[in-house]
């Protein structure tokens, strides 16, 4: 069971959906690295969501360090993050009986560990696990804006309603989504996908949505040809994130119907620079970063726990059956997946420096 990602920066998830915790293990930090905690605590509220359209389920997610942090720095050992589970319910999917949720891991995990794994919440694969990824991902969040590389995350559509995209220099629409309840740019797409959040949650259905993120500041030569690539690492991580179905970078998929005369991004010095004149590439060529903003969106699936019916099977029985799903989930979770997404692309930055320049590379000079 692989519960690692990172090579030179590693983090390893544990815990389940309504047992006593979840947390994080980061090893390969370097020491002096400062934890920002109203940084981590601001990220991890973004993570939970806006009360009117989120689930009922309201947790402090206090963050609680076992080892690897020392007056509020990293002391280069392991760093463990722990976050109590204080609102975990688990009889709530006492009435499932061995029902199998739809389109959850509730099959997939019955097969694969014979039965043992605790499925109440999603358990292990439960998207829970993303607070301790979130906190993780905000110790380096900090470590990367001190070296000039900022990160920021919208829904760039949601059932038909389209956001407006980042700009050429996202630099300053990032400072923007830092202030803001829902991560949309435009006031207007942010009322009306909070109405399509709504409406689905009357109806007891849910909704999905495209995120789109930037990073900037990352300069030309990070990432490996093949295997290693850079559009690879950021895909490894975002299809971790629970939900995620699809990656795609720059123009993604609009390429396959364009020229190369409209798709190439042409290259000009600028400010004694070498720059693209344009990013359909989102800002990867070969694998490798060049210099301009890495640009990738993220599908996310409408929330698979709803209130409606839905035809399943009974894994103790074998048996088809009909289940309606109770207790407190999203009508939405593209909105809380956002701060994941961050973090996500932070954990894989950061690493492809570290890989490239040592792990030292991340504190501040």
């Amino acid at each position: 069971m692989s519960n690692t990602f990172g090579k030179a920066i590693r983090v390893t998830l544990f815990g389940e959906s309504h047992g006593p915790a979840v947390g994080a293990v980061v090893d390969g930090l370097p020491p002096g690295l400062k934890i920002d905690m109203d940084r981590m605590n601001a990220e991890l509220a973004r993570r939970s969501g806006l009360e009117s359209v989120s689930t009922a389920r309201r947790e402090p997610d206090a963050v609680e360090f076992l080892s690897g942090e020392k007056d509020g720095y990293t002391q280069g050992t392991p760093l463990t993050i722990v976050i109590r589970n204080t609102s975990a319910k688990p009889g709530d999917y006492e009435a499932l009986g061995g029902a199998a949720r739809p389109s959850h891991a509730d099959y997939t995990g019955y097969v694969k560990y014979l039965g043992f794994a605790d499925a109440s919440g999603g358990g292990h694969f439960s998207g829970r696990l993303t607070a301790p990824l979130v906190a993780a991902g905000a110790i380096l969040q900090t470590a990367l804006e001190e070296k000039g590389i900022s990160i920021g995350t919208h829904i760039s559509r949601m059932r038909g309603i389209a956001d407006r995209a980042f700009r050429d220099d996202p630099a300053e629409d990032i400072k923007l989504l830092k202030g803001l309840g829902l991560p949309v740019l435009d006031p207007d797409a942010a009322a009306e996908m909070i109405k399509e959040i709504e409406t689905a949650r009357v109806a007891g259905d849910s909704v999905g949505g495209i995120l789109e993120t930037a990073v900037c500041g990352l300069d030309a030569g990070f990432g490996e040809p093949w295997f290693d690539s850079l559009e690879s690492q950021i895909s490894h991580i975002l299809f971790s994130i629970p939900a995620v179905k699809g990656v795609a970078f720059g123009a993604g998929f609009s390429l396959a119907d364009m020229t190369g005369s409209e798709a190439n991004d042409c290259l000009s010095v600028q400010d004694d620079r070498i720059r693209a004149l344009s990013n359909n590439g989102g800002g990867v060529d070969g694998g490798i970063s060049n210099g301009m903003p890495l640009i990738f969106r993220a599908a996310v699936k409408p929330t698979p726990s709803i209130a409606l019916p839905q035809r399943t099977v009974d894994l103790a029985s074998g048996k088809d059956t009909v289940i309606e799903i109770k207790g407190r989930h999203d009508p939405a979770i593209v909105h809380r997946a956002a701060p994941v997404a961050n973090a996500a692309a932070a954990i894989a930055v950061a690493d492809l420096i570290a890989r490239r320049y040592g792990y030292m590379a991340l504190r501040s000079e």
